[in-house]
């Protein structure tokens, strides 16, 4: 098949071009004659895996009882929401990962693919869900042991013990192994004593904290013996029944946010707290009743990374609903783009549709091609963690890849969300600022989705400082020639096999040999070797930069490093690029219908010829690319929105969404229909012979009679 970026061929357009100038390009496949999608398959190919589950969670949600209201005051939102957690509860929608022996499916793929879904009907349910249930309950479940489940598992699922997830403290978000809260072990009375001994050790922007949280699985400092064993998990009650904080247990509402105001964040504090030995949640550590300490991972950091990792499902489902948020708003934009007309110069021709001009097609269809990468590489995300959670794959190295994986996708797609939801909004002119059409309460509810669950910079540099050391062992023993060069074999098959660095045949140092090949032209296997050669560079060039700190001082090292943080994290970046950019090369390739794989290669072909226009003074730099090349990018990218704008309504009606889900009235057909109007009352004035003429009409008049 051939490539979009060398078709010989130039896509098909009508043959005039209105005053206003943008061609009157085929609204529909079916208009231009071009190969089309086949609709229903592209939407169980985005639905992914779990295609079932999510119909059922949006089958569901069309209930107007789940959805968000504009506007509403956050008191009633809040006990809105909370309403709405019961009914997950009775449609049996809140156990799907959990186990069978306490009323679960333990399906932990199809309770993340459902969850995500919920962010149509109301961010803030979703968030609220999630905290309930993928982080209260799954900390209970993943980091407690029997007696745990059997106390409060089954409890914590049906809503009979709402809980916050105290993780976070006002002067530590992401740095969570420094967090201040300690919890220091009392063996005369087997206690723990749960303290917060400082202002900034607060626990803070805890959904469920501010008002309807009766527990909470609080992280705190493990302290026994006079020996810190560093960051532990505790169940910790908060509340008693009528609402009322229980002695020692204080707090704050955090009030109104910029987003999300369905969830009741607040902020904890404790006085001295105490809680049994047993409320220890002990899966990876433990204490004896005479203040013993045991764990069967001696290592203290590998043990915390593994306690965090155990609770990642938070990171995957925001990659997940980011994506699913970010195809709305380019459901809606796309829609009304297709409907609403814009400027005819004045010159008598009918008014040129949004989408037909250039410019608009570049703003939404690269956009939709960012959007169709992210749910192909997030269904490899979600089938890498059920395999994870399942035990199918727990192995060490399983989860690390897990980590690693959703580390460096959730950055991407929750930036490109709050980019998306922002530019489709702006491409509706004042009617996506209008609350009823989503856009400007998506884009406020989404806002905080690039910090939580991990801020997106310190993800990325986690998976940074992963790339290089899968780059340092490649030379592990290696001799003088083999560190000279760097040559080794990756196939896209190993995409999420191993989340490590992508490597092609080739050393990243020959410079000219790669700048040859692109000369050949911008197919999909030079697209990938442009994006796979870029992370090689950057990271090989890291390694060379830090290796000298390995003979410094600790300090001066950790200045070196923070020297090349930046590129650190723009090398992690480019490496989740090239992820998405394989999943979505991946799921071409499995499409059978020919139609349907041409257009879709036409979409592969725009997201990676964006990507490395993005980053096009790096190529031009590095040699990877000749200037005439790099040229050529913009000129193809071009090419491709024009090939692919026909294909626009069916790329985003693939989505799947059903109107209950986009509830925005200009996406409602409303607009097509004052299209309409306006038209046959231009076309009666005019056949009625009393339109008034036009000033220029006469101007033109006078000066032929002159």
């Amino acid at each position: 098949m051939t490539d979009a970026a060398v078709r010989p061929h130039k896509p098909a357009t009508a043959d005039r071009t209105p005053a206003g100038g943008a061609p009157t390009a085929p609204h529909t496949a079916a208009e231009a004659h071009e190969p089309r999608i086949d609709i229903d398959a592209v939407t169980d190919m985005l639905l992914g895996t779990w295609a079932a589950t999510r119909r059922e969670a949006r089958e569901m949600i069309k209930d107007p009882v789940f959805w968000q209201i504009p506007g509403e005051p956050m008191a009633e939102h809040r006990e809105r929401v909370l309403k709405q957690l019961h009914l997950l509860v009775e449609r049996g929608a809140s156990g799907r990962g959990y186990p069978k022996e306490y009323g679960g499916d333990g399906d932990n793929g199809a309770n993340l693919a459902g969850f995500q879904e919920l962010v149509l009907a109301d961010p803030s349910l979703q968030i609220k869900s999630g905290v309930q249930w993928g982080l209260f309950g799954s900390a209970i479940h993943q980091l407690g042991t029997k007696p745990h489940h059997d106390a409060w598992l089954r409890d914590a699922m049906e809503m009979r013990l709402p809980g916050a997830f105290a993780m976070t403290e006002t002067g530590h978000g992401s740095d969570v192994a420094a967090i201040g809260t300690t919890a220091t072990y009392d063996p005369e009375t087997e206690e723990f004593v749960i303290h917060t001994p400082f202002r900034g050790a607060w626990k803070d922007y805890l959904g469920n904290a501010a008002v309807h949280g009766k527990a909470a699985t609080l992280f705190a400092q493990l302290i026994t013996g006079g020996v810190n064993y560093g960051v532990h998990c505790f169940f910790v009650p908060l509340r008693d029944d009528e609402g009322n904080f229980l002695p020692g247990v204080g707090g704050e509402d955090d009030g109104v946010k910029g987003g999300l105001n369905g969830i009741d964040n607040g902020r904890l504090h404790f006085d001295h707290v105490r809680i049994p030995r047993t409320n220890l949640l002990n899966r990876y550590g433990d204490v004896a009743p005479d203040g013993t300490y045991s764990s069967d991972i001696p290592s203290p950091g590998r043990r915390f990374f593994t306690m965090l990792g155990a609770l990642v499902q938070g990171r995957v489902s925001l990659d997940g609903s980011a994506t699913t948020a970010s195809a709305l708003a380019e459901y809606i934009a796309v829609t009304y783009a297709n409907q609403r007309r814009q400027f005819d110069s004045g010159a008598g021709t009918e008014e040129v549709t949004l989408l037909d001009y250039g410019r608009h097609q570049r703003r939404l269809l690269p956009r939709i091609a960012q959007t169709y990468a992210q749910y192909f590489s997030h269904d490899e995300l979600l089938q890498a963690f059920d395999g994870v959670f399942s035990g199918r794959t727990d192995t060490p190295e399983g989860r690390e890849n897990l980590e690693t994986l959703a580390a460096a996708l959730k950055p991407l797609s929750t930036w490109n969300a709050l980019d998306t939801i922002q530019e489709c909004r702006e491409a509706c002119g004042g009617q996506g600022f209008l609350a009823e059409n989503r856009m400007v309460d998506l884009h406020h509810d989404l806002d905080v989705f690039a910090t939580f669950e991990g801020d997106n910079n310190v993800l990325l540099q986690l998976v940074g400082k992963r790339l290089l050391s899968d780059y340092a062992k490649q030379f592990k023993g290696a001799d003088a020639k083999a560190l000279a060069k760097f040559a080794a074999v990756s196939t896209a098959e190993r995409v999420f096999h191993g989340a490590g660095l992508r490597r092609l045949g080739q050393s990243v140092a020959d410079f000219g040999q790669t700048a040859r090949s692109v000369e050949l032209g911008l197919r999909a296997e030079q697209q990938h070797e442009l994006l796979t050669g870029r992370v090689e560079q950057m990271i090989a060039d890291i390694a060379a930069a830090l290796r000298p700190a390995s003979k410094m001082s600790q300090q001066d090292a950790a200045a070196v490093f923070n020297q090349h943080q930046s590129e650190l994290i723009e090398a992690a970046r480019a490496h989740g690029e090239l992820l998405q950019w394989e999943a979505f090369a991946q799921g071409v390739e499995r499409v059978d219908d020919e139609g349907t794989r041409q257009v879709l290669v036409w979409l592969r072909d725009l997201f990676g010829l964006t990507l490395i226009e993005r980053h096009l003074a790096w190529y031009l730099i590095h040699g990877r690319l000749s200037t005439q090349r790099a040229a050529a990018v913009t000129s193809y990218i071009d090419r491709l929105c024009a090939r692919l704008r026909p294909h626009a309504q069916d790329l985003v009606d693939a989505f799947g969404f059903a109107p209950e889900h986009v509830r925005a009235p200009i996406a409602s057909g409303a607009e097509a229909e004052r299209q309409r109007e306006a038209r046959e009352y231009f076309a009666e004035l005019a056949a009625s012979g009393s339109a008034p003429v036009s000033e220029k009409t006469l101007a033109k008049s006078a000066k032929r009679g002159s």
